[in-house]
């Protein structure tokens, strides 16, 4: 699954999402892990606004060990049929998008730098695209994750399992504010032919 990717800064996000900035981050972070605050797109009385919250939204489930409850940070969202998932997807108000300009799949070896080598793919005509997301208050905080589907031609040779459901620019608006069956039949393969990997 994806869990790393890479944003830009507020006043180019700003400005690409027509969204109006809740605050100012004097020095976000541009490469994205699990638990690293991002920049997120939703709506809030009408208008688009740009948040900043953690990557993962968290769940207590059963551990390993018989009765023993963990709690995780859930960053990609694939069963949309789920009852925790289904019950926000439903609320337009807890759907966003996820800003990026690249995303990364885990590949064999190491890099130059001795570091767990990597995938990089991004769509060469965007200066920045986006995630569906979700969002939904956790343990006192708002916190997001995106979905996943079937990975397209170009990501399956590298990473079979998955990819991000990247939104066509002219679908945002139905991600925000469309009915749940709309929004949900949005999560499909994005065209190989308008990525690149690197």
């Amino acid at each position: 699954m994806c869990n790393l990717f890479r944003q830009r800064n507020t006043e180019n996000l700003s400005r690409l999402f027509e969204a109006r900035t809740l605050f100012e981050i004097t020095e976000p972070r541009t490469e994205i892990y699990p638990k690293y605050q991002a920049f997120v797109v939703r709506r809030q009385e009408g208008e688009r606004v740009l948040d900043y919250m953690p990557w993962g939204i968290l769940r207590t489930m059963p551990g390993k060990t018989p009765g023993k409850m963990i709690q995780k940070a859930v960053t990609n969202v694939r069963n949309l049929d789920s009852p925790f998932w289904r019950s926000t997807i439903a609320k337009p108000e807890q759907r966003c998008l996820v800003p990026f300009t690249s995303f990364a799949e885990p590949k064999p070896g190491k890099d130059e730098a001795g570091r767990p080598a990597r995938h990089w793919f991004d769509l060469p005509a965007r200066e920045h695209a986006a995630f569906a997301g979700i969002w939904r208050f956790s343990e006192g905080s708002a916190r997001f994750a995106f979905l996943t589907c079937e990975p397209n031609p170009l990501v399956a040779p590298l990473h079979p399992k998955a990819m991000p459901v990247i939104l066509h620019e002219e679908d945002y608006d139905r991600w925000l504010g469309g009915e749940a069956a709309d929004a949900c039949s949005l999560a499909a393969p994005y065209p190989s032919q308008m990525m690149q990997v690197r």
